[in-house]
């Protein structure tokens, strides 16, 4: 008889109470006798979230079994699909037993098996089975997938998320690589699970052959616990514990590690110099640890709290065994607070800069004892939502103490002029031996107006006030003096001194954008030209004040429209300045962009503060320490086929030499991308470059098919005439395999031989399996002899 929507009785354990069996199919035959009900062709059965189809369904009341054949699949409540030609299961779908499946998960896992059986809903025990995570090849289904393991028995636990293999082996590309006689991974289904994760393997010569084993504790769906066991062969047991929890408005994290190294001396080289990995002579640095933390929570959303912070044992040991998370070489330990709204900002944060050195301390101070505590530094930026006068008004705040307590310094020539003898030396004190607290409030205004003729006119005003407190030790003053070198200058400077200054600032911008179209085109030529009067800063107050954020100084293209063009607060352009420019956009139909700018900075009256003395002498060089700048540009465009390349450059203002210059060529496809940079500086003797800087980078990667990539990267200095650095590499990915392997040589370009270091290689691969695990190394270093 035909059947269609028929209703069983509720039956049935593991499904939801009330759940009704809801089938279809052509024909329904009843046969009291047997006590059976068989449903033929096209039979589709729904129960608790559960469906089978298949050709031909047999249900027996008395068993309550189904036997169903004929292109039978099975999807779960799950999603989990199972096919066969024949399967004998329970009515509530809990037992059963199959011969000849396929197992398909909703995470693209797949099982295999020559038949298994079903208990309590729970259990499955595939007989001679199969499990991969790699989908089947559609034109060669029967060949062998990338991975997969094979075994006499795989028992996948559902109550307990846990897949068990024994008598297995693991395969790759059909050919067995490895025999295990027993080991369990978490149902692919599960995103956190307890249990060993893959190893990992390492290499250092002063440490030996590494071999890591992680051991992960999913204690709750929101902290767990990894515990990693490293061991060297030449150093012994690296243990290491992190424990994570996160909450709803943000995490943290705990790391410890330690070691009782069995060979400090590994460290020591072949000139029988020792360092912090060694310990010192006669005091071996035989147990080394650390601990640090990081965390983060947003209080609302616009504000954040977190920290940094990093504890060691001595200056290296993190980054000697590769500690991740916190082996970079400088390490910054902080704790902050911060705000976002609309365009206000609020940032304020302690901060203290950890330089991972192996160096021991010298009288001078080694890098590490140089850097500063930062307590606090504080950053705020207000800009209100209505204009004020019809234009806008931005405030902002800056204060920061430094806290030194070795004076950061290097040897270099004397004060300016730069045209100084080589070998007149004074200390560049990039920071002073003590503190200094700053505090510094900045307002500006500006409106632009359009006139008819298309003009843009934006008058500007600005104000700075800022105060500065110094406590200084003796060397700190003397190095001051040195820079001074002039006593009619008059510098004077204690031990403890207040400094005050002010700086206001009147600016007019004119901007001309014109615009020329075509059929094919748009082009937009826009002269541009600027005029800021302001007095004088005081040469005396400039270099007493220490210059801790405004070292970092480059004159070029883009900073020729900056009002003040000093990186930071602690340095402060005064005199009265011009910056002229010829600004250039197009763009064109077939949907290439290009862009120019070209332009000179001019001072008009007062002292030039890119010429006077500073503790660092950051405008040496800077093609603003002359009465007209040196000229700076730059051009670029970008093509639709991927090509796009740009150059930048300062010119001398009168001999029109290159001082500076890059250029980059980039091509980027879906198969190929290339990129090549080249750089120059020109020497710069008062930082101690004597010589030119001229290096070439290129780098390329290609997809040399659908899942194979080859990379490769390398640096070049011309000056040298030495391969700085380069690295080539290969890569394999798919739906459920990764590899990469790369190589990489890092060499000093130092052309004194005798100064000069052995080049590190290293070595680096990883391996990915989708759904068992990751294994490989970071990097494994070799130091030639």
């Amino acid at each position: 008889m035909p059947a269609s929507a028929q209703e069983l009785p509720d039956i049935g354990a593991d499904v939801p109470e009330g759940s009704q069996m809801l089938l279809e199919a052509d024909t329904l035959v009843y046969d009291n006798d047997a006590n059976t009900v068989t449903a033929v062709g096209g039979v589709q059965i729904d129960y608790g979230g559960n469906r089978l189809v298949a050709q031909r369904v047999t249900y027996d009341r008395k068993t309550s079994r189904l036997i169903a054949s004929g292109n039978v699949e099975i999807v779960d409540s799950s999603g989990t699909r199972i096919l066969s030609d024949e399967i004998d299961i329970t009515d509530d779908f809990a037992d059963g037993f199959v011969n000849a499946l396929r197992v398909e998960t909703v995470d693209k896992t797949y099982f295999a098996a020559e038949s298994a059986e079903r208990k309590g809903g729970r259990l499955t025990t595939f007989n001679n089975g199969v499990y991969t995570a790699c989908e089947p090849c559609e034109e060669k289904p029967d060949r062998a997938p990338i991975w997969r393991i094979k075994a006499r028995k795989i028992i996948w636990d559902g109550k307990a998320k846990t897949v068990r293999f024994e008598n297995s082996r693991f395969e790759f590309f059909g050919f067995p690589l490895a025999f295990l006689p027993s080991f369990e991974i978490a149902d692919p289904t599960v995103k956190r699970k307890s249990g060993f994760l893959f190893p990992g393997i390492k290499y250092k010569s002063e440490l030996g052959a590494g071999v890591s084993i992680p051991y992960y504790f999913a204690l709750s769906p929101t902290y767990d616990l990894t515990l990693t066991g490293t061991g060297y062969t030449k150093q012994g047991f690296l243990g290491e514990a992190e424990w994570r929890q996160r909450f709803n408005n943000g995490e943290y994290s705990l790391k410890i590690a330690g070691i009782h190294q069995n060979d400090p001396d590994a460290f020591i080289d072949e000139n029988g110099r020792r360092n912090v990995d060694s310990g010192r002579e006669g005091d071996p640095n035989k147990f080394r640890g650390m601990f640090g933390t990081q965390g983060r929570f947003d209080i609302n959303p616009r504000w954040a709290f977190g920290w940094k912070a990093l504890f060691q044992t001595d200056k290296n040991f993190s980054r000697t065994y590769e500690i991740e998370k916190y082996n970079d070489y400088v390490h910054t330990s902080e704790i902050y607070l911060t705000g976002l709204h609309d365009r206000n900002y609020f940032d304020l944060r302690g901060m203290y800069f950890q330089v991972q050195e192996s160096g021991f301390d010298s009288d001078a101070g080694s890098a590490a004892e140089r850097q500063p505590w930062v307590l606090p530094s504080f950053d705020y930026s207000y800009t209100p939502d209505e204009p004020l006068a019809g234009g806008e008004l931005n405030i902002d705040i800056n204060s920061r103490t430094v806290l030194r307590s070795k004076r950061d310094f290097i040897s270099a020539p004397t004060r300016p002029p730069f045209d100084v003898d080589f070998d007149e030396r004074a200390p560049l004190v990039r920071g002073i031996e003590g503190n200094s607290t700053r505090l510094t409030a900045e307002a500006e205004w500006k409106r632009s107006y359009i006139t008819d003729g298309g003009l843009v006119v934006t008058p500007l005003l600005a104000f700075q006030a800022d105060t500065t407190y110094v406590n200084q030790s003796d060397r700190s003053i003397d190095a001051i003096n040195a820079m001074a070198g002039d006593p009619d200058i008059g510098v004077s400077a204690d031990i403890r001194s207040a400094y005050y200054r002010t700086m206001a600032t009147a600016g007019l911008e004119l901007r001309w954008p014109v615009l020329f179209s075509t059929t094919s085109a748009t082009h937009v030529l826009e002269p541009m030209a600027q005029v800021f009067a302001r007095p004088d800063a005081r040469y005396e107050e400039t270099l007493g004040i220490p210059n801790e954020d405004a070292q970092s100084f480059v004159f070029d293209a883009s900073t020729l429209f900056e009002r003040d063009k000093f990186s930071g607060y602690d340095r402060i352009e005064g005199g009265s300045r011009a910056n002229l420019g010829l600004r250039y956009s197009g763009s064109f139909g077939n949907g290439w962009t290009t862009n120019a700018l070209f332009g000179q900075s001019y001072r008009l009256a007062g002292d030039n503060p890119f010429a006077a003395p500073d503790l660092v002498n950051v405008g040496a060089y800077s093609g603003l320490d002359t009465d007209t700048s040196d000229y700076v540009g730059l051009a670029g465009f970008i093509a639709p086929n991927g090509l796009s390349a740009s150059v930048a450059a300062r010119f001398d203002e009168q001999t029109f030499e290159i001082r500076r210059a890059e250029t980059k060529v980039g091509y980027f496809s879906a198969p190929l991308s290339l990129t090549a940079q080249y750089a120059f500086v020109q020497a710069q003797p008062l930082y101690g470059l004597s010589e030119d800087r001229r290096e070439v980078t290129l780098a390329a990667s290609t997809r040399v098919h659908e899942n194979w990539r080859a990379f490769g990267s390398g640096t070049y200095d011309l000056e040298a005439g030495v391969l700085v650095r380069n690295a080539v590499g290969f890569a394999y990915d798919d739906e459920c395999f990764s590899y990469t392997m790369t190589w990489s040589t890092k060499r000093d370009n130092d052309r004194i031989e005798s100064l000069r270091e052995d080049d590190e290689h290293s070595i680096g691969f990883n391996i990915s399996f989708r759904t068992l695990g990751d294994f490989g190394s970071a990097t494994s270093e070799i130091i030639e002899q």
